[in-house]
């Protein structure tokens, strides 16, 4: 069997449609959240979600052993105007704010392109957002930066696809940092206690979120079934 081709994410949802079009999809037995590995278009390919953040992505590249390539794959906030729910980004490289990883672009779709900013908590505001968007970046998210780096200590082709899931002028009413647990999950009681204060406002916020994930799931899922690594 050769080295598979690993996407690396942090929650399920952002495999689920993806790796649902795969074959012989199997569960993987590793120290990791969620694993899965199969087989597309004749290729081996591996899928882990692994929780929020830098550090949980780095772990999941490094326990999944020997890989062929990394695509880093997931929800992204827009810091870009321009970019809607559901518009699919590719990375040209990756910015953590110490260090810059390239990226390589796959074969595919159109599809917007540039600069991920890779930070360490959700940008809850649009004056974060306007801030990140200012020092060049185009979307933001918590993954990429691990991913990118373990794929460079492996010496093996990094990508990074994500699709949006929140616009660049919008803040949010719920407070996801204070939600995020050590497991890398978003604690759902944590979410529900704080919605209590703002009952119309949080969780109309957080349905419309459940939706929009949804939607956006498979609208990556399409984009990676059209794409060449």
């Amino acid at each position: 069997m050769s080295a598979p081709l690993l996407f690396v994410a942090a929650d399920p949802l952002e495999c689920s449609d993806w790796v649902a079009r795969w074959k012989d999809v199997r569960k993987v037995g590793l120290a990791v959240r969620w694993a899965r590995a199969g087989k597309w278009n004749g290729r081996d390919v591996a899928a882990i979600a692994n929780g929020a953040g830098a550090e949980r992505a780095f772990a999941a590249v490094v326990l999944a052993g020997e890989v062929s390539a990394v695509c880093n794959i997931g929800f992204c906030g827009a810091l870009d105007e321009d970019l809607r729910v559901g518009d699919v980004f590719v990375a040209t490289e990756i910015r953590n704010g110490a260090q810059t990883y390239e990226a390589v672009s796959p074969k595919g779709p159109a599809a917007a392109s540039g600069t991920v900013a890779s930070i360490d908590h959700v940008a809850e505001t649009a004056e974060e957002k306007r801030k990140l968007r200012a020092s060049g970046a185009s979307v933001v998210e918590m993954e990429a930066a691990g991913a990118a780096g373990a794929a460079a200590d492996l010496g093996v082709p990094f990508y990074c696809v994500r699709v949006v899931s929140d616009l660049a002028g919008e803040d949010f009413a719920n407070n996801f940092n204070a939600a995020l647990t050590e497991d890398g999950s978003f604690s759902v009681a944590r979410l529900a206690i704080g919605a209590l204060a703002s009952p119309r406002k949080r969780l109309g916020e957080l349905v419309r979120l459940k939706h929009r994930t949804e939607m956006a799931a498979k609208k990556l899922g399409e984009f990676l079934a059209n794409c060449t690594f």
